[in-house]
């Protein structure tokens, strides 16, 4: 059933929470919650991945049906895709404000999601490549259609796939060919889990960004 109008409702700017270690190594993860989580779902997570790194936690500003998301969403598969390339814009601008202010230089950080806000990602590395030159996807499926041909040789990103999860499982493939034919290095995993988040994902992610640090 498509929402109605009624039922979405919209944040003016993005919250957001900021974790910065005591033994701080300079670098820095900015953290997207899934449909339903907000700006500190994944410190923990992230913590664990990167004990040393600056964390910033950012909540999505639509809230849809009383569940806290990046844009509006249609069907579970299917997005309003004016939406979906408003509140990239919105996001976009949100970073570089923050960016100045707190003297952070995103081209070095890490982007990492998970499922709607790894979603918003993919569809804003499209929109505005090089603001994103690497990012985590975890349990993510491509939104964004009729998505402009940019030129993503300067992005790195790793995606975690459930091979259980019903939903998304079935568009892994598309987006990391998606990905993969702008030119960006992808390295897709998929593991036997559902939809929800673990160890395994930990271990992965920690062993990828110490390689993709170097």
């Amino acid at each position: 059933m498509i929402a109605s109008a009624e039922s979405v409702s919209r944040e003016a700017t993005f919250a957001y929470q900021l974790i910065k270690p005591k033994q701080a190594s300079g670098r820095i993860m900015v953290l997207m919650h899934g449909s339903g989580g907000d700006e500190t779902t994944l410190l923990d997570l992230a913590s664990r991945i990167a004990p040393d790194a600056t964390l910033i936690g950012v909540r999505g500003r639509v809230v849809q049906d009383g569940i806290k998301r990046w844009y509006k969403r249609l069907t579970p598969t299917e997005f309003d895709q004016q939406d979906v390339r408003d509140e990239a814009t919105a996001f976009v601008a949100f970073m570089r404000e923050k960016a100045e202010e707190l003297k952070l230089d995103l081209s070095k950080a890490t982007f990492l999601g998970y499922s709607n806000g790894a979603n918003l990602i993919a569809a804003l590395t499209q929109l505005y490549p090089g603001t994103v030159r690497k990012a985590v996807l975890l349990r993510p499926m491509p939104v964004l259609a009729n998505a402009p041909q940019v030129d993503l040789s300067d992005s790195k990103f790793l995606t975690i796939a459930g091979e259980d999860d019903k939903l998304y499982y079935p568009f892994a493939d598309r987006l990391h060919k998606m990905l993969a034919s702008c030119g960006a290095s992808v390295d897709a995993r998929v593991i036997d889990t559902g939809h929800g988040l673990g160890e395994e994902d930990v271990r992965i992610v920690a062993d990828w960004l110490g390689q993709a640090n170097r």
